[in-house]
């Protein structure tokens, strides 16, 4: 953690009593455009530079952000349970298959052979950017997302296949009437 306590080409502070400079590249892992904003802040850093005979050191908040971005990411992905269906959205395709956004900063792919149980010779026979779509986590590897659209494909065919086996489970040759004669038919006295 070091204070700033100047502006210009970057920010410079004092750790633990040696000069630090920060360049204005290196202050935050977004683009910084007036260093002045900082003035007074504390911001944790990293040593990228020591100079032992000028006692300086150069520090960058951009390394640490990063970091803890990556950090923050890789949670969120660890949080994700492969098996469990997603929806998002197409944000790009590729000749290897597609990158969906599903949310909270987190994009999976989507891999050629796992968009359709058909055989295609392109992502762009069946998807488009922007198109909304469904697939279902397959693993959280590394901190990537891998999906499959056609996994949803199948459990969808499992489903009417077991819709259809308890419809003919059900059917029997017997033929119901509704006349009083066929109500009564049935009942001893």
């Amino acid at each position: 953690m070091v204070g700033v306590n100047h502006g210009g080409a970057g920010v410079i502070g004092y750790l633990e009593g040696i000069r630090a400079f920060v360049p204005a590249s290196q202050i935050s892992a977004d683009y910084v455009e007036d260093t002045s904003a900082w003035i007074g802040k504390d911001i944790r850093v990293k040593v990228i530079t020591v100079d032992p005979e000028k006692e300086k050191l150069v520090l960058s908040g951009k390394a640490v952000a990063r970091q803890e971005r990556e950090e923050e990411h890789n949670h969120r992905v660890a949080m994700l349970v492969p098996g469990s269906v997603v929806e998002g959205t197409v944000e790009s395709i590729m000749p290897y298959g597609a990158f969906v956004n599903i949310g909270n900063g987190i994009s999976g792919l989507v891999h050629i052979s796992q968009i359709s149980q058909k055989r295609i010779s392109s992502v762009h026979e069946v998807l488009k950017e922007g198109q909304k779509v469904k697939a279902k986590i397959l693993n959280t590897n590394d901190g990537k997302v891998s999906l499959s659209m056609k996994a949803l494909e199948d459990i969808m065919e499992k489903a009417e296949d077991e819709e259809q086996a308890e419809a003919v489970e059900y059917s029997s040759n017997e033929t119901a009437g509704t006349s009083l004669g066929d109500l009564l038919s049935g009942l001893k006295l």
